[in-house]
């Protein structure tokens, strides 16, 4: 089991996984204010022609650097 990384690592392009491990998506931003460290949610491509989905916080249970998981 991978260790968690602060929000602040999260790069473009991450495995966004569920929690029943199924790969769900990349990230394709991470929404937050870094001057006062709070981290408010991630965009989500789900695929070629679909919408991105704004995933908040709340339900983000653990950021793990991509390929490590």
């Amino acid at each position: 089991m991978a260790d968690p990384v602060s929000w602040y690592l999260i790069e473009q392009g991450w495995e966004v996984v569920g929690s029943d491990g199924k790969a769900i998506g990349k990230v394709e931003e991470t929404v937050g204010d870094s001057t006062r460290d709070i981290f408010d949610g991630l965009t989500v491509g789900t695929g070629l022609l679909s919408r991105p989905r704004y995933v908040p916080a709340e339900v983000v249970g653990e950021i793990v650097e991509a390929g490590s998981r």
